[in-house]
């Protein structure tokens, strides 16, 4: 008997020494009764899922064949978790399912029970499915999901939503797909359709899992429906157990009904599975499947099974089942563990000669769709809608519509456009941690009464929160989350950068994110609330690709450019950051007291189209001659620009004033213009030196061509301190004037 597994060729040997020596069963049991006494899984149902498990472990062995020559590019494999091929037994094939990277034997048994392949043959179907895995192993564009992108276990066709995050990324979303298919939306499942995700047991513990599985408990407590079967697939080094640290970790969880199996015992697993499913399916609630497995062909550095681990083998475990079923002879089991072996290298084989991505274009093709023209369209459509609702408009704002209401605040254009939106398009949600309660700065306030359950408070963190938006994007909805602040996102990184943002990216499309992820930020001048609550810095946002970043400075820019991000949103899909300036949301005057230059009226659906913000458009302010300075800015920076640009209008220099308005993407062809209009560039950045935003100004000017001088303005490379100290970190009007004198003075 082998000591380790180390390689594919030991794990194979140990495999034919251990069916070798089983012994011949004394009896047969007919195929269509159970394949032991108490069990529900039949002979032939074991069969078939021996097969699919006998390819799953093939798929690894032919990852390790193909990466030996510099072929395959991927071989975090299955072996040792193809007990969750009982798990996919388990299921209907139009449950939606998102996968962790162990999950081939699940992945075959869902294609091969695949209502649309009814017409082939089981092998031929099993075939297949080894073939789609193979592609993503090769990187082949005929990846079914990826499009030879990445390789994750996904296939619209098979409802297998891809997990394109690490580990336990995936479960927030899965908890908001449950809680999202109660409400409807245009989505492809069934009224009694469960959501499945599996996960192995460290993902427990990191951010995502443990958010998931909270979530899961405070939804439960709220007593709505959560039709949701978490799979625990553990391998934990010496064998999980159902007493184990990880079976308390799952079993102590508020609102998830607990249940444990042994993955090496195919009957068992079966049961298990079919009985947390049924639980899941009728009474519409949360649980969990403890699962125990064993890491075999592991990573460099995993600890090693040993022959304790090596004796859990799955699929020496089914081997032993259906031999004593009397289903197979022991050289029947090796026979049909090679025919299985040899179909799975001949795909191997074919993939190979498969095309692969050859150009940025192609790659990037399904990042971040961009029709800009088909996103005016939808504004235009919205506002025909409001135009032939004017009763309902009016009953919705109480009978005083918001354009007659007098120039608003940033605050209240944000309001009243929410309301708006909630009301032309039934599949918008809103919700946040106090979002009923009109949110950390009463922006919401009313909304809730204007829209009912779309409207609602969500549990207070990000992850979960992001999880809830994205789930409800991928069930057909148009969620609206609010963060409490811009530092709320740090812990909501994982889901906005792979999930949210890579979605579309690496299923070629088939699924999408729509999100519009409203932000409270930037600086306040008084520092009110200390480094957290006053955060400057938007680095991690810029850095997502795909992802639309946009920042309104007043209420004249606020309510179309949020029109455009949820046009966007609907139209294609898109992941947009409404990052609002807080210390903006009340302001009313700009160039003096009482002035009320900062208001504007809200526009009355006449005018959308015409007042329309496309995405990536700057918006420029003339002042004087405009012809000797040009200042880029942004958010707060805006109001703070138009004041020293005033006083220089004053003192003989001409001014422009570019509000970017959008940070991602930048208004590259505007800056440029307007940049060489004066040839003199400062660029008032509230952001920190490094790593801010004025840095992509400097690129894309400098890509751009740009022959002139440029200076930058930004917050100070530290965090920002409490109180009237805040001054010496952030950007002031003192700061913008003399950095403006500087460059005129050349």
């Amino acid at each position: 008997m082998l000591r380790f597994v180390t390689t594919p060729q030991s794990l194979d040997e140990r495999f034919r020494d251990a069916v070798s020596a089983l012994p011949p069963p004394d009896s047969g049991r007919p195929p269509g009764d159970p394949v032991r006494d108490g069990a529900t899984l039949t002979g032939a149902g074991a069969r078939d899922l021996f097969d699919a498990q006998l390819t799953s472990r093939h798929l690894d062995l032919a990852a390790r064949w193909l990466r030996s020559f510099n072929e395959g590019f991927h071989t975090g494999g299955s072996a040792g978790h193809e007990g969750d091929a009982a798990v996919a037994a388990a299921l209907r094939g139009d449950d939606p399912a998102l996968l962790h990277h162990r999950s081939a034997a699940f992945y075959c048994v869902r294609a091969e029970r695949h209502p649309g392949s009814a017409g082939q043959d089981r092998g031929r179907r099993l075939e297949d499915a080894a073939r789609d895995v193979l592609r993503g192993v090769v990187g082949s564009v005929r990846d079914p999901i990826s499009g030879g992108r990445d390789k994750v276990f996904g296939h619209p066709g098979l409802h297998l939503i891809p997990a394109v995050s690490t580990s336990g990324g995936h479960l927030p979303r899965a908890v908001g797909l449950a809680h999202a298919l109660s409400r409807g939306g245009e989505h492809p499942w069934p009224a009694d359709a469960i959501v499945v995700a599996t996960f192995g047991d460290g993902a427990a513990g990191r951010p995502g899992g443990a958010a998931a599985l909270a979530a899961a408990g405070r939804l439960d407590h709220a007593g709505g429906p959560l039709p949701l079967l978490l799979v625990c697939e553990d391998d934990t080094p010496g064998g999980p157990h159902p007493d184990g640290l990880v079976a308390a970790a799952l079993r102590d969880r508020p609102g998830l009904r607990y249940s444990f199996a042994d993955g090496g015992d195919l009957a068992a697993a079966y049961d298990a599975a079919a009985e947390a499913a049924e639980f899941v399916r009728t009474e519409r609630r949360a649980a969990v499947l403890h699962l125990s497995a064993v890491r075999l062909l592991g990573r460099p550095g995993d600890p090693d099974p040993g022959d304790e681990g090596l004796d859990r083998d799955p699929l020496i475990g089914a081997a032993r089942l259906l031999v004593a079923a009397g289903l197979y002879t022991p050289d029947e089991v090796i026979t049909r563990y090679d025919e299985v072996g040899w179909q799975v290298r001949k795909a191997a084989e074919e993939v190979l000669g498969e095309p692969k991505l050859a150009a940025v274009g192609e790659i990037v093709a399904t990042l971040a769709p961009r029709r800009p023209l088909r996103v005016a369209h939808a504004v235009a459509e919205h506002a025909d809608r409001a135009l032939g609702a004017g009763t309902v408009r009016q009953r919705v704002f109480g009978g005083r519509l918001p354009e007659d209401a007098g120039p608003m605040t940033l605050a209240e254009a944000i309001g009243a456009t929410l309301v708006d939106a909630l009301a032309a398009d039934p599949r918008m949600l809103a919700f946040g941690p106090a979002t009923t309660r009109g949110g950390r700065y009463g922006v919401t306030s009313g909304l809730h009464e204007h829209a009912g359950d779309r409207v609602f408070d969500s549990p207070p963190d990000t992850t979960t929160i992001l999880g809830l938006a994205l789930g409800a994007g991928s069930a057909g909805l148009l969620p609206v989350p609010e963060l409490d602040c811009l530092s709320a996102l740090t812990d909501g990184a994982e889901q906005l950068r792979a999930e949210a943002a890579t979605m579309a990216y690496l299923s070629s499309g088939a699924y999408r994110n729509p999100m519009v992820l409203r932000v409270p930020g930037l600086p306040q001048p008084f520092g009110v609330g200390g480094h957290l609550v006053n955060d400057n810095t938007v680095a991690a946002l810029r850095d997502v690709p795909g992802l639309v970043v946009a920042v309104p400075a007043r209420a004249s820019d606020a309510v179309p450019m949020l029109r455009s991000c949820l046009a966007a949103a609907e139209v294609d899909g898109s992941v947009c950051v409404f990052l609002e300036p807080a210390a903006l949301y009340q302001t009313r005057d700009l160039y003096q007291q009482g002035d009320n230059e900062w208001l504007a009226p809200y526009p009355p659906p006449g005018a959308w189209a015409e007042d329309h913000v496309p995405i990536g458009r700057a918006r420029i302010y003339g002042l004087g001659t405009a012809q000797d300075l040009t200042i880029v800015t942004y958010g707060n920076g805006v109001r703070m620009s138009l004041r020293v640009a005033a006083q220089l209008a004053a003192e003989g220099y001409g001014s422009r004033v570019v509000d970017l308005r959008w940070l991602n993407p930048l208004p590259v062809a505007d800056l440029v213009r307007e940049a060489g209009a004066t040839g003199r560039v400062l660029i008032v950045d509230e952001t920190r030196r490094s790593g801010g935003v004025g840095e992509g100004v400097l690129a894309a000017l400098v890509d751009g061509s740009f022959v002139g001088s440029a200076r930058r303005v930004a917050a100070a490379d530290a965090p920002v301190p409490l109180g009237p100290a805040a001054q010496h970190v952030l950007v002031g009007e003192d700061a913008i004037t003399q950095g403006a004198h500087t460059l005129l003075a050349r």
